[in-house]
């Protein structure tokens, strides 16, 4: 029997090429889709994006510029100076989310198809405390 994190990180692995076949479908990578994910709900600036996705400013730049390119989101300057832009999610890009989330919740319900509302649950507090355990080791390697 794997342990834990052994299994944890084949896990991610299978998850990773799942969502990447997802988003290929559509023609994004899965982190363009999670951005894509962020400008729909209202994150709309370069700071708030960064700051949300703990993407660093080069990396989010590159993403921001495919999904203008994609025609995605739309950016417009504003301020005094028109150095602050502002990322809006186009209809395109609504529906190209929506049909990405809605695979996405596809997959989740074939992974848990046999599972009881107990283990979901179950599992659902088990990996809330992995995540928590998890980001204490990280504050403390900081």
């Amino acid at each position: 029997m794997k342990s834990s994190l052994t299994a944890l990180m084949a896990i991610s692995k299978i998850q990773q090429t799942l969502l990447q076949r997802m988003t290929k479908q559509h023609h994004l990578t899965v982190s363009e889709w999670q951005l894509l994910d962020h400008i729909g709900g209202g994150e709309n600036t370069q700071e708030i994006l960064a700051q949300n996705t703990k993407l660093d400013t080069s990396t989010l730049s590159r993403q921001l510029k495919g999904l203008v390119a994609k025609e995605m989101v739309t950016k417009e300057a504003i301020g005094r100076d028109k150095r602050q832009l502002v990322y809006t999610i186009t209809a395109i890009g609504t529906d190209t989310a929506a049909e990405i989330n809605s695979a996405f919740e596809g997959l989740s319900d074939q992974v848990f198809e046999h599972w009881s509302p107990d283990e979901r649950n179950l599992l659902q507090i088990l990996l809330n405390r992995l995540d928590k355990s998890m980001d204490r080791q990280r504050s403390v390697k900081d």
